[in-house]
Order: C-alpha cells, then structure tokens, then sequence
C-alpha cells in the first residue's frame, strides 16, 4: 500500500510498516496544507491510508465518499508508540478504502 504520514506521525513507524510505500508529507511539500488540502492531494496521488495523530478529522472533513483510508494514532510520543506498533500495523493492514480507524495508545 501507499501510505502518507500527516505531520506528527513519529517517523521511525514506517519501519515497521513493511511490505509497504511510506511517504512523509514533508517529502512531498505537503506540510503546510490543511487537513482538506492534504486529503485530495494524497487521493489525487493515488495514496491509499492517510496516518495522522488528528483526532478531530473526522469532525473537519466530510470524509464520506472518500477512497483513502484514515489511521488516527491515539498519542504521537515515540517512546510510548513505540510499545503498541503491532495494533498501527495490524489497523494498517485491515483498514479498507474509505474507512476511518483510532488506534488507541494511552496517554501514558
């Protein structure tokens, strides 16, 4: 899959997201759009899950209709992420077209 990481999204993730296509906003000059900018860019580019720590973006964007798939971290810090990679890539891995997915990590 084509995965874009939202900015936020600890960067040493991708590794565990293996068999897969990671690209950071960043990378693409995407890091100063908006959530709403982001998502059609990322549709437009063929990007299938969008990996974001934005807990209220499904409150700022009608994301109905949508083809990209939205995996929302439940905390951004490393060193607690890090302890729940399996759940990021098991939601990763299940998430279908259009579907929104909290992982949930606490806030430890």
């Amino acid at each position: 899959m084509l995965i874009l990481f939202d900015n936020g999204v600890p960067a040493p993730l991708r590794h565990a997201l293996k068999g897969h296509v990671v690209v950071e906003a960043y990378e693409r000059g995407w890091d100063r759009f908006l959530n709403g900018q982001l998502i059609a860019a990322a549709e437009a580019a063929g990007f299938e899950v969008l990996v974001t720590t934005d807990k209220n973006i499904r409150y700022q964007q009608n994301l109905r209709a949508r083809k990209i798939a939205f995996v929302v971290l439940g905390n951004q810090q490393w060193p607690t992420l890090r302890q729940f990679v399996d759940k990021v890539v098991a939601a990763v891995n299940a998430v279908t077209p259009g579907a929104y997915v909290e992982v949930e990590i606490p806030l430890e």
